[in-house]
Formats: C-alpha cells, sequence, structure tokens
C-alpha cells in the first residue's frame, strides 16, 4: 500500500539542486544514526553511508526506494502519523519493525521530522537498530524476581558464587574477574565489584572481554617475537640444520599449540621429499617417508605452493599414506605449508593436532611466519654444504696437483722414484707422534710432497750427472731451495707450506743451507723432515753408491743428533720406527744428499 500524501505541496524541485543538494549530503554524512531524506510520496532521494550500513544496501543503492521499502507496514505501525506532518523524536516509545535489503528484520526506533527546503517539502528520516538494547531489556526482565541458582544452575560450583557468599556473610568488598558463558556457548569476562547492601549485596558489572583479548593477543605476539628471535640466533649461530631444525619446531609445537611436527626437506634432482627433522611422533614411521612432489598432502603443498588443510577423516582415506599415520598416530587435523625462499621450493612444514582444531587468521599468519624461517634454515645449511663440498673438491684437486708435480719431479730423476711419497708418509706420522694439529700437518703434508720441486730449475746435466758433482755444480745445486721458495710463496695456499721446500737442508748446528738457521730457528716441519730425508736417502740405491742396511742407517742418523738433526726429532724419529736400544755411533761420512 503506497504511502499517503502530505496535503498539496508545490512540486517546486529547488532543493535538488545541484547545491543544496551537495550541501545537505554532507551533513547526513555526519550523523551517527541512518539517515534518509524523503519526499511525501515516500520516495528516498538522499541517504547516508550508515543508512546503506543498517540497512544491509551497496552504497548508492538507497536512493529512488521506497521507505516503506525499508518499513513493510508503515501505516499500520504509525497510523495517521504522516498527514499529521508533525515531528517524531526518538525515543517517543513505540518501536517500528524494518527490514533490511536481505530480508532480515530488526527493532527500529524512528524519528520523523517535515522540513521545507527552497520552497520544497520533504521528510527527514532517522532510523537507529535498537534490537540489541530490546534484547538486553527483555533479558534483564527474565531475571527479575528469579535466585542465581534458578537463572544460573550450577552456579552455586563456581569462585563467583563462593565470593557473593563470603560478601553476604562478612558483609565486605570483594572485586573479582569472572568468565560469563552465554547460552549460544560463547563467552565473555567481567570485572565484578561485589558490595554489601541494605537487606542483600550489590554487584557492579564491567565488561572486559576486549581488554582481556587484547591484552592476550599482545602477550601471543610478544611470545611469538621471542620464539622467532631465538629461532633466528638459531639460523646465524650455527650451520647445522638439525639444531636450526630442532628450534623451529619446539616453538612450532609450542606456539601454534601442534601434537607434532615435521619438517620435509626437497631434494632438487629426484624431487622427492624427506623427514629432515620431527617431533611428538608416537612412531617411526614418518623417518622412512619419501614423498614424491605433487602426491600426499605434504608434495601437494609443495607443487601447489599454498598451504594444505585437512580435517576430516574422508579426505584423508584417500592418501594411503596418511592412512596409515593417522591410525597410528591418532591424528585428526593437518596443517602443511611449503618453505619458499628466493622464488623456490626447499621442503614443507607440516603441523599436526590429535584433537578437533579449527586455525584462526593470526595462527595461520604465525605458521606462515615459521615456514618462512624454516625455509631460510634449510636454504642457509643447503648453501654451507655446497660451499664446503665446493671446498673439499677444490682441496682434493690441489692435492692432486700437488701430488703431480712430485711424481713429475719423480719421472725426472728416476734414481730417487718413489722417495717423495715414502718421506711425505714417514714425515706425518712423526708430526702426529710430536702432537702437532691435523690442520697444520695438511701444510707439513703439502710442503713434503713439494720438498725438491726448487730442483726444477736445477740443470739436467747436473741432476742427473752418474759422478760427483764440482764444487760450482754444488753451488748450483744448493740453490734449489731458495728456487723453491720462489716458485710457492707467489701461490697462497702454498705459503704455510713453505717451511719443508725452503728449510730441509738446514742443519742443527748452523752449517746448512740456504741461510744458515740454527737450532730452533729453524721450522719444527723442517727438522723432522730432514731426518727423514736423510734416512730415505740412504736406504736406497743410488749411482754413485748402494743402499746402506737399517742398522747402519739408524746409527748413523743418531751419530748426528745434535749436529745435523734436531734431538728431540732424532729421539721421535726412533720412536716412531720402534727402536728405542741404542745404537752403535757410525764414523762413516754419509753420502751428500
Amino acid at each position: 500500500m503506497p504511502l499517503p500524501l502530505y496535503p498539496p505541496f508545490p512540486r517546486t524541485r529547488s532543493f535538488l539542486v545541484q547545491t543544496s543538494r551537495f550541501t545537505y549530503s554532507q551533513f547526513l554524512e555526519t550523523m551517527p544514526d541512518a539517515a534518509l531524506v524523503i519526499e511525501p510520496s515516500g520516495n528516498i532521494v538522499l541517504a547516508n553511508t550508515q543508512a546503506h550500513t543498517v540497512f544491509a544496501y551497496q552504497p548508492g543503492r538507497l536512493p529512488g526506494h521506497s521507505l516503506q521499502t525499508l518499513v513493510p507496514n508503515l501505516n499500520e505501525q504509525l497510523g495517521n502519523f504522516l498527514i499529521s506532518a508533525r515531528t517524531r523524536p526518538l525515543g517517543t516509545g513505540q518501536i517500528l519493525t524494518a527490514q533490511r535489503q536481505n530480508g532480515h528484520e530488526f527493532q527500529a526506533d524512528m524519528m520523523l521530522k517535515p522540513i521545507e527546503l527552497d520552497g520544497a517539502h520533504f521528510i527527514v528520516c532517522v532510523v537507529r537498530d535498537v534490537t540489541q538494547r530490546l534484547q538486553g531489556k527483555r533479558a534483564r526482565e527474565e531475571l527479575l524476581g528469579r535466585t542465581m541458582m534458578e537463572c544460573y544452575p550450577g552456579i552455586e560450583q563456581t569462585e563467583l558464587f563462593a565470593a557473593l557468599k563470603r560478601c553476604m556473610e562478612t558483609r565486605t568488598s570483594e572485586r573479582m574477574v569472572n568468565k560469563f558463558v552465554y547460552p549460544d556457548n560463547s563467552y565473555g569476562w567481567f570485572e565484578l565489584s561485589i558490595q554489601p547492601a541494605p537487606n542483600g549485596i550489590c554487584i557492579l558489572s564491567n565488561e572486559i572481554t576486549e581488554r582481556l583479548l587484547s591484552e592476550k593477543r599482545i602477550e601471543t605476539q610478544l611470545r611469538q617475537l621471542a620464539a622467532l628471535r631465538d629461532i633466528d640466533i638459531a639460523i646465524t649461530g650455527t650451520f647445522d640444520l638439525h639444531v636450526s631444525l630442532n628450534t623451529v619446531m619446539l616453538h612450532t609445537m609450542a606456539e601454534l599449540g601442534a601434537d607434532a611436527t615435521s619438517i620435509l626437506v626437497l631434494n632438487q634432482h629426484n624431487l622427492m621429499l624427506t623427514l629432515a627433522a620431527g617431533r611428538g611422533f608416537r612412531t617411526r614411521s614418518p623417518e622412512t617417508a619419501r614423498i614424491r612432489l605433487g602426491e600426499s598432502f605434504a608434495g601437494r603443498a609443495a607443487l601447489e605452493r599454498r598451504i594444505i588443510q585437512i580435517h576430516n577423516r574422508a579426505e584423508e582415506q584417500v592418501e594411503p599414506h596418511f592412512a596409515e599415520l593417522w591410525a597410528a598416530e591418532g591424528f585428526v587435523t593437518y596443517y602443511g605449508v611449503p618453505l619458499i625462499v628466493k622464488g623456490q621450493v626447499v621442503g614443507v612444514l607440516e603441523v599436526f593436532h590429535r584433537k578437533p582444531f579449527e586455525a584462526d587468521e593470526d595462527w595461520l599468519r604465525f605458521l606462515e611466519i615459521l615456514a618462512g624461517q624454516t625455509a631460510i634454515a634449510v636454504d642457509n645449511a643447503q648453501l654451507f654444504q655446497n660451499l664446503q663440498r665446493s671446498n673439499v673438491d677444490l682441496m682434493l684437486a690441489y692435492d692432486a696437483t700437488i701430488e703431480g708435480w712430485s711424481r713429475a719431479l719423480d719421472l725426472r730423476d728416476k734414481e730417487t722414484e718413489g722417495h717423495t711419497l715414502r718421506v711425505t708418509e714417514m714425515t706425518e706420522r712423526l708430526a702426529r707422534a710430536m702432537g702437532i694439529s691435523e690442520a697444520e700437518i695438511v701444510h707439513i703434508r703439502r710442503g713434503a710432497l713439494l720438498h725438491d720441486i726448487g730442483k726444477m730449475g736445477v740443470p739436467d746435466s747436473i741432476l742427473l750427472k752418474p759422478d760427483k758433482l764440482t764444487e760450482e755444480e754444488w753451488a748450483i745445486m744448493r740453490q734449489h731451495p731458495q728456487l723453491a721458495f720462489e716458485m710457492l710463496s707467489p701461490i697462497a695456499f702454498l705459503r704455510p707450506a713453505l717451511d719443508i721446500p725452503g728449510c730441509h737442508h738446514e742443519k742443527w748446528d748452523g752449517t746448512g743451507y740456504p741461510r744458515g738457521l740454527k737450532g730452533e730457528q729453524i721450522p719444527l716441519a723442517a727438522r723432522l723432515f730432514a731426518v727423514v730425508d736423510v734416512w730415505d736417502a740412504l736406504r736406497s740405491d743410488r749411482p754413485y753408491r748402494a743402499a746402506w742396511p737399517e742398522e747402519k742407517v739408524l746409527a748413523h742418523i743418531r751419530s748426528l743428533s745434535g749436529t745435523h738433526f734436531d734431538p728431540k726429532a732424532v729421539e721421535v724419529f726412533m720412536k716412531v720406527l720402534g727402536e728405542q736400544t741404542p745404537v752403535a755411533s757410525s764414523t762413516e761420512s754419509p753420502p751428500t744428499p
């Protein structure tokens, strides 16, 4: 039924002149309630943003509709009020039933006020939704005259009832925070002030749900920030992936309330996900899992690059791997999030619950943050492993090159073939017996392999001469330690190995060459090697002499202890050989090396 019109109004439309319309629209936007401007015919010509919100219309869609669309049966509810054209303010007591665009009804208090603008007559209609206020009023009315036990069955078992009872008996005041559960199982927190009153008590209640939830949210965020800090320290403090992932899992279970969690790492070569770390599992089943990219829920999370959520067993039964795992572990919910770093998937973080669980937005956001941290940990560890592998390959290549050089020297001088590897092995044994670290032994080995590298600068006519050398030829031969130093010192990684090539012909008493170093001026590695070099040379055949017997060699070495050799080096050498009893000194002169 259309709205009755006012008594005849002029049909001027000056109100709708652009300036007036814009100005009045701005005024309506300042109003906190829904505000409409309607023509006498009932058509809406203006509506503020709050009106669109209250009646659930898209912005700008209310003008052109009839007021009766918003308030069905308007005539029946207000009688002849509109025809009488008098103001009806808010709160006059009559509540109307209004209707939103989706058909849902609500209780509304409506102000109607005739206005005249630019000679045209209109009605300003202000609407306020009072549904919750009326519900609260009805709830209060229902409580009046009833006991607390009638209104809240079981309240006598609560701390609130005990506090009320104490206040009644002792006539003292109390303050407390109480959790109230509503009929729909939602809940709120209230701060209660209980005061004695004549013939009873007075309870002042202040709802603090929002405040407590905000405090709880802040506490959670602070705890999560601390967890992320711990994870950052673990990632930056070690390249041990096991340590980093254990820290991630510890905080994942604590902050997300998970019963179990696992971290799967993707092998980029065969595209298989395998377990890198797990916590909270009752069985060892996850340890043997090998999941291909795109298969199972973890494989889907990695392939599709999105969180996979499982909340029902029907969906779980589709995957045989999960069916077995869930049956053994008793899981009911699952979340799998891909680990992505630098645009590349490196694994999957899985979270399991044994009780029904529905994640909220904050929970999922923190899960994604943890996944990001986990991805960084995996990527850092893999980069470090690759770097280590590259370093090992490089070191092996260096050592292979050095051994190649040493073999080239042996091939040049057939009489000393095999000498280099023998003296290198024995020198390493002596170094270990002296307690030298393995890191230093690496350089000792390289120096031993290259001890005669300087002979590459000695002419074949001298190096391969079958007879004894002349003094002039010896002068050239004695240059090979200096030549070795000049050849190797420009190579940075061989500088720590220069002690043996440059000093292995120095003597304890200072009569050696090339620099005439004496005693402990001679590097320890060179002192050890000098003993081994002479020992192996005397035990080998030369063009100008036959090899000496072992006993004669050892006796000769002892005879040179304190002159040619470091006495401590000789002692250790004898122990390494298992020779501990004195051997008679040899009076024969050794062959010139």
